[in-house]
């Protein structure tokens, strides 16, 4: 797939996001790599001080970023339809690190969900 295709599909699954986590998103930068350097299994990586963490001194910081890497996400899909499918959870889960989920607790509201479904 064309790099400016994938970042469209990063645009719009970052715009069909709920309202609420969109607007949470401040002075987060949202970029797209081909692939990780360190860690070649990698889907996403989020990179800052997450919001729980946050402090009274915290300001006049560099954005945070969510990096989307395009080729390990292109490997796990089979078409275009899985790769937006794709990229949308893992935009939700670089997201949920943003505002201060673990691992762990990104896996269990993952698991309630689908329980949920």
């Amino acid at each position: 797939m064309k790099r400016e295709r994938f970042e469209e599909i990063v645009h719009e699954s970052l715009k069909k996001l709920p309202r609420l986590l969109r607007n949470r998103l401040i002075n987060v930068e949202i970029i797209v790599e081909d692939e990780p350097v360190a860690q070649k299994n990698l889907l996403g990586l989020y990179q800052g001080i997450p919001l729980k963490k946050r402090g009274f001194w915290y300001g006049n910081v560099l954005p945070d970023k969510i990096i989307i890497f395009k080729t390990n996400i292109e490997r796990l899909a089979g078409d275009e339809k899985e790769i937006k499918n794709l990229v949308y959870e893992v935009l939700l889960h670089e997201i949920g690190h943003y505002l201060g989920f673990d691992e762990e607790d990104l896996q269990n509201i993952a698991s309630n969900s689908d329980k949920s479904s």
